[in-house]
């Protein structure tokens, strides 16, 4: 103070600054480095995090969604802010402020080697305040990884519908990372691909020409389960596809598409008032994590994404009749829906038509056996001729032969076990393709 009284500068009590735009700097994938260096800001965060620490006497504003507010206050206030509403402020920007670091550390590290670091710094900003989490007993909130650009339910546009709930929000991310995955397969080919999640499992996947058939096949694969479901789709949701999904016997809470063609959006807001509308974007380049997080009490798992898809050119053909093209094209569509269903998990399906899609689920079973009949009950007559998909070996024959006396024509499983030969036998005796991936695809 006797510093500003000697150089006669008044006391500055507004300090309001917008940081260089560094996040959506490197947002674009084909940034160059020296650029994301360059828009780093030093200063700004030096001139807030001082602001906010003195903001019993400073108000400091950090984005431009709070002038209106900071400018009411002092037209009411002859020119000052409350108590409550600087304190407000300072944890706003200092909130800024780590998300504004974090997002340059992300940046730097995926430069780094060092896949797990020795010590785990994760930052993530609040989006919103759910109405609460799993269960209406917890409370819940969402927050976004400023490591992460590009499509997710998080980063989405709601055109549409009530608010997310914490279910909603975890289905939805389930399905659309489904419908990635298809999208990345160089066998779907720019062909359009749905999902259908409930619990975070898909109980309806398909591929097939246009986006409207693409959803109408999902569906069918389990119409019961779908009934009040996540729908996720590759391609935007056109008229066609906004009247498959309005039809009188459908109910989704969620539907997650790139976009939404206008006469699609009249045709879904005037069917549900409710409805959740999510617009991705497109599939443009985009960064996220490449690890995987999990709570447990006392810590944290860390590991790898599980985004590999298997190469049908590496699967060995352990017995019966030579796959056909078409075979290995559904199994390998059916492989990728696979890993997204817990474990354990079988997944029945194959062509229908002109469309690849699901015929049964079997997920989340303590058995492999009973992963089996679930899905051979769920798929019915549609297990004649189909295909089976594991996401871990046979431990036992006793699996295979509940697909093989279903009718499954065609089975895949990573391989493994030390009774494989058994189940190479049996399907040898019964004249099924048995294909082994060695990958496999828990998901717990």
């Amino acid at each position: 103070m006797a510093f500003l009284a000697k150089h006669k500068i008044e006391p500055i009590d507004l300090v309001c600054i917008n940081l260089y735009p560094f996040q959506q700097t490197v947002a674009d994938p084909n940034v160059s480095y020296s650029a994301a260096i360059e828009n780093i800001d030093v200063g700004g965060p030096a001139m807030l995090r001082a602001s906010a620490k003195n903001h019993q006497f400073v108000t400091v504003v950090t984005s431009p969604r709070q002038y209106d507010r900071v400018i009411q206050e002092m037209d009411s206030h002859n020119g000052c802010t409350t108590p409550e509403t600087r304190a407000e402020l300072a944890a706003a920007a200092f909130a800024r402020t780590a998300e504004y670091d974090a997002a340059i550390a992300s940046f730097l590290s995926r430069r780094s080697p060092t896949v797990f670091p020795q010590i785990l710094d994760l930052r993530y900003t609040k989006v919103d305040q759910l109405r609460y989490g799993e269960n209406p007993h917890q409370e819940a909130a969402l927050y976004r990884d400023p490591a992460s650009t590009g499509q997710s339910v998080v980063n989405a546009t709601q055109l549409h519908g009530k608010q997310l709930s914490f279910n909603n929000i975890n289905d939805a991310a389930s399905a659309l990372e489904s419908v990635k995955a298809l999208a990345r397969l160089a066998t779907v080919n720019g062909r359009a691909s749905a999902v259908v999640v409930k619990h975070t499992n898909p109980c309806g996947g398909a591929v097939a020409d246009s986006v409207a058939h693409a959803i109408a096949q999902a569906i069918a694969g389990d119409p019961r389960a779908a009934y009040g479901g996540i729908l996720a789709c590759s391609k935007p949701i056109d008229g066609q596809a906004a009247d498959v999904i309005s039809d009188e016997r459908n109910f989704l809470e969620v539907v997650v598409a790139p976009s939404f063609t206008p006469d699609a959006l009249d045709t879904l807001r005037s069917r549900w008032s409710s409805i959740r509308l999510l617009a991705v974007g497109d599939r443009s380049p985009s960064t996220a994590r490449k690890l995987d997080y999990r709570s447990v009490p006392g810590g944290m798992l860390v590991q790898d994404r599980d985004i590999r898809s298997t190469d049908p050119a590496l699967w060995t053909h352990a017995a019966g009749p030579k796959p056909t093209p078409a075979q290995i094209e559904a199994a390998l569509i059916l492989e990728t829906l696979c890993k997204s269903v817990t474990s354990n998990a079988i997944v029945v399906g194959g062509h229908d038509g002109a469309s690849v899609r699901l015929f049964g689920v079997g997920s989340g079973q303590v058995d492999r056996v009973s992963a089996c009949r679930l899905a051979i009950e769920k798929a019915g007559t549609h297990a004649d001729n189909a295909i089976a998909v594991g996401d871990a070996f046979f431990p036992f024959p006793d699996g295979p032969k509940v697909l093989i006396d279903a009718g499954v024509k065609m089975l895949v499983h990573p391989g493994g076990s030390k009774r494989d030969e058994e189940t190479f036998a049996l399907c040898a005796d019964r004249g099924v393709t048995c294909m082994v991936t060695g990958v496999r695809h828990f998901r717990h």
